[in-house]
């Protein structure tokens, strides 16, 4: 059976919805059975990958630090809108930093999060198999 290319697409903020947290449960359920998962994490999004998350005044569990734990389920392809975080007021340096381990260089640590312009990732949704929207 062929490895089919998978991206989900991230585009509401983590709180309020399911969405996020839904989104996270199928890429890991995804990448478990060792599909060709990627994410995408566009327009509010982009919220769900910001450091520090505090959820006691909403009532509701901070699954923020389980995307720390893609890189062990080789989740390292996750790509960030450059335009999402500019017109959100945020940088690369207000995200998590997420890693993946690099098994043919000896485990050596690299990014995950692929920060990249709109008609960058516009490229990149165009050689996916199946694009799943949350």
């Amino acid at each position: 059976m062929a490895v089919k290319k998978f991206m989900y697409v991230n585009r509401k903020a983590p709180y309020g919805t399911v969405y996020a947290l839904e989104s996270l449960e199928v890429v890991l359920i995804g990448a478990a059975f060792d599909q060709d998962v990627s994410l995408a994490f566009i327009g509010d999004g982009v919220y769900e990958l910001t450091k520090g998350q505090d959820t006691k005044a909403i009532g509701q569990k901070n699954f923020s630090p389980v995307y720390s734990a893609l890189g062990d389920y080789d989740v390292n392809k996750i790509y960030v809108e450059k335009e999402s975080l500019e017109e959100r007021g945020l940088t690369l340096d207000d995200l998590q930093h997420l890693v993946w381990e690099d098994e043919d260089e000896d485990y050596a640590e690299k990014d995950s999060i692929r920060l990249v312009s709109r008609a960058e990732l516009a490229d990149v949704m165009s050689e996916q198999e199946i694009i799943l929207s949350f």
